[in-house]
């Protein structure tokens, strides 16, 4: 079966891999359908993504078929045939985290297409509990649902309160993701990017219309849309150093900054700015199962627009070549997708 492998930083390869021997039990036996393509593949392509070990078939961001079911006791929602989207984090379920209910933070924590295998491939097989139904979302749409709940995810660590004003430092599609459930959790939400066509998609698709050019002096723009104050909750989804250090400087006093993003360095930060301003710094990794079925439940209610998100498709065949044009904005790339058929 068909299989695109990351050999190493910059070097994709398509080959030809053996299918899955068998199901075992408390497994599903899937058909990828679509694949979506994560700010994590592309660092990944770039050699500067954490976690991740090479040889890899990357790939988390799944729409895909039951094909087949092996003996569980698991009560389950799908059956063979359905198509469904798939949460890519394997966790053990029995550390302090997963304890806790913080199973997206598990202390053996591993993600498809970064710590094992993923779907950039015909078939896999996967636990049974790692697949949702979720009736009523096309196709496509199915593979952007783990990179929403990435944002879901974050916009409820930051705990809205309804009417905060919120900076949403990039937009990428995570940064897009945080933005848009950051909206639908009551916040009043900018954005800051330097890619002036990811601003106009803010406008156009988001309908968020405080948009903040980063090219310029980002500060004081930000201080001009908010009668010379800051906001009290900022998000840096951008994955950049020097974004996540600067972010900091953006901050109301008593305010909250989450990093989504995250670089393979350390940050560092002011003590005296941090303490004065007594800031609440928090992290935002993966998602929980509650944040998947919020997003599903906002999918299902037409509460997002999601058309115009997938602006560039591949097939098998042709996803070598291409998918390094999408590491350039250039292209006018927001979400691009991996097809199978």
């Amino acid at each position: 079966m068909k299989a695109i492998v990351l050999k190493q930083p910059g070097r994709l390869t398509l080959e030809d891999v053996a299918p899955p021997e068998r199901v075992g039990d408390d497994e599903a036996l899937v058909r990828v359908k679509r694949v979506g393509i994560c700010g994590t593949d592309l660092h990944a392509f770039g050699g500067n993504q954490n976690f991740f070990s090479y040889p890899r078939i990357m790939g988390h961001e799944l729409a895909v078929e039951v094909v087949d079911i092996g003996a569980t006791d698991a009560e389950l929602d799908y059956a063979v045939g359905d198509l469904c989207c798939v949460i890519p984090y394997l966790n053990c379920g029995e550390c302090i985290a997963c304890r806790r209910g913080k199973s997206n933070c598990c202390t053996g924590m591993q993600v498809l297409g970064v710590h094992i295998d993923g779907g950039m491939r015909e078939q896999f097989t996967l636990p049974v509990d790692k697949l949702l139904v979720a009736d009523g979302v096309p196709l496509e749409q199915l593979a952007l649902v783990e990179m929403l709940c990435i944002g879901a995810h974050a916009a409820k660590r930051a705990r809205i309160s309804p009417g905060e004003k919120a900076l949403v430092i990039g937009a990428g599609p995570i940064g897009l993701a945080t933005a848009q459930f950051a909206k639908v959790a009551g916040a009043e939400v900018m954005v800051m990017e330097v890619n002036e066509t990811r601003l106009d998609f803010c406008a156009e698709v988001l309908g968020i219309n405080k948009l903040i050019d980063a090219r310029g002096d980002g500060l004081g723009q930000v201080k001009d849309s908010l009668g010379g104050e800051l906001p009290t909750l900022v998000f840096d989804c951008t994955g950049n150093s020097k974004s996540m250090h600067a972010a900091f400087d953006y901050v109301a006093h008593g305010g909250s900054l989450v990093l989504v993003g995250h670089i393979t360095g350390d940050i560092s930060f002011s003590d005296p700015h941090f303490h004065s301003h007594e800031l609440t710094l928090l992290a935002s990794r993966n998602a929980t199962p509650e944040d998947f079925a919020w997003v599903i439940d906002e999918m299902r209610a037409g509460s997002i627009n999601l058309g115009p998100w997938i602006t560039h498709q591949a097939a098998p065949e042709s996803i070598v070549a291409e998918f390094p044009t999408w590491l350039d904005p250039g292209t006018g790339v927001i979400k691009a997708m991996l097809r199978f058929d």
